[in-house]
């Protein structure tokens, strides 16, 4: 498999020729079929396909959530064997605790995964600054907006310092307005933290204007159908980079590999 990546030789993901099936009372059902694809340190790659797909599934394969029926997952050199605490993981759902500040949500995670930190107010603050919440440590989470909640889930995220975030849909319940916005706080954290991510979104323009690389996935079974590099300058403006000849022609080019797998009946 061609090694992708550009920002550092060191390989932190490598997924070897994953299938996994789901085995249920009714029927068998092959969610991935020999998927590889090899991502290195510092790179944002985004998966992209239809509904059912299994982008997520591989998703959840490499948290260690769920493991492939054969093949495998090589995480910094190891094989994934049951949860995977190197990486963070954030959904399409907050999470957050109502019953708890701003602050004090945020500081749970280290206390969670006992860091030395868990008592310094400090680190707290500077992962709040990080996500714009400053002025708002003392706000329950009723007192926040969607978006706001958001910037907590990820900064209770970040805190303890993943290698690697694991991103399934995070902006997917938003208002368009509000993704954008979320959009670029989202590659201020990644230019400042250069962590590994790996984004799965329905949306062929944010996985563009997000990521060194899309990955496309065919329909059920989920086989990797295209890896695309997106050779777009970066640092990125994602209210201006919709509207350049460079985008527009990327979309063209994605989307004429993902009408194919729409058109045979699934919805993007």
């Amino acid at each position: 498999m061609e090694e992708h990546g550009t920002m550092n030789t060191e390989n932190v993901i490598q997924i070897q020729n994953v299938y996994k099936w789901f085995i249920t009372r009714t029927s068998d059902i092959l969610a991935l079929e020999n998927c590889s694809l090899t991502i290195k340190k510092g790179d944002f790659f985004a998966f992209v396909g239809p509904s059912g797909c299994g982008k997520s599934t591989l998703l959840n394969i490499i948290a260690g959530l769920l493991s492939p029926t054969s093949g495998s997952v090589i995480y910094e050199g190891e094989e994934i064997k049951g949860v995977n605490q190197k990486v963070g993981y954030i959904t399409q759902h907050d999470s957050i605790f109502p019953w708890m500040t701003v602050k004090q949500n945020v500081g749970i995670s280290l206390e969670v995964r006992k860091h030395a930190e868990r008592g310094d107010p400090g680190k707290v603050q500077e992962f709040i600054k990080l996500v714009g919440l400053e002025g708002f440590e003392n706000h329950y989470p009723s007192q926040l907006s969607g978006g706001m909640r958001k910037r907590v889930g990820l900064a209770r995220t970040l805190i303890y310092e993943p290698q690697a975030l694991l991103l399934d849909e995070p902006f997917g319940a938003l208002d368009a307005q509000l993704k954008l916005v979320l959009q670029g706080e989202l590659l201020k954290i990644w230019h400042a933290t250069k962590k590994t991510m790996v984004f799965v979104t329905h949306d062929l323009g944010e996985a563009i204007a997000l990521a060194d690389y899309v990955v496309v996935f065919t329909g059920r079974p989920g086989k990797i159908k295209l890896v695309r590099e997106i050779p777009i300058e970066r640092p990125r403006n994602v209210f201006q980079i919709r509207f350049s000849r460079e985008f527009g022609d990327l979309y063209e080019e994605i989307w004429d590999s993902l009408r194919e797998e729409v058109s045979k009946g699934e919805d993007l």
